[in-house]
């Protein structure tokens, strides 16, 4: 069971650098998204993050939703690892 929930918050911080990336990447115009390896970026974060377009629309022309993105990724890594800290998860 540790090891379940260890492998789940090593993927959370993993797809946060992805979002990471993802996010840096809109800062430059000149970037064809329909070129590899931007396409599969895109296909891999995109549904993450329209489910927080959705809630949180473009301000301005600004997206905040990644903001909101990243917090709930960030607590649902936390509170994985806080479960490894468990003794009831520990004898599994």
């Amino acid at each position: 069971m540790n090891l379940l929930i260890t492998t789940l918050a090593t993927f959370l911080t993993i797809y946060s650098y992805l979002l990471i990336i993802r996010v840096l990447l809109t800062w430059f115009p000149n970037i064809n998204w329909y070129n590899q390896p931007f396409t599969a970026l895109s296909q891999i974060t995109d549904p993450y993050l329209n489910l927080f377009r959705s809630i949180i629309p473009p301000l301005g022309g600004m997206d905040f939703s990644p903001i909101l993105a990243f917090l709930v990724l960030t607590l649902a890594g936390d509170f994985l690892r806080s479960l490894t800290a468990l003794p009831f998860v520990q004898g599994f």
